[in-house]
């Protein structure tokens, strides 16, 4: 599976979150926090999945830096996933 988040739509980490749920089917018990989300996908969500971030500004990063660190991290620990993270120029 494959899910595409686009930031030119997403200003928070709330609208983050709308949009994922949006697209794909969370647990009612998600958290909405980096530790529930690193959770829900180590241990929830079917593999392979591959998390796609695109249209993602240097203006929002300092925002979403934690978000990205956090996806960067699960691969290292969890074979069929893969995350991407595509900035505009």
């Amino acid at each position: 599976m494959e899910k595409t988040i686009n930031f030119s739509k997403i200003q928070n980490m709330d609208d983050f979150y709308n949009e994922l749920s949006n697209q794909m089917e969370l647990p009612s018990h998600f958290g909405r926090n980096l530790d529930a989300l690193s959770d829900v996908i180590t241990g929830e969500l079917s593999m392979p999945l591959t998390l796609n971030f695109e249209n993602l500004d240097m203006d929002k990063y300092e925002e979403f830096m934690d978000l990205i660190d956090t996806l960067d991290e699960i691969p290292l620990e969890l074979d069929g996933f893969e995350f991407n993270c595509f900035f505009t120029e």
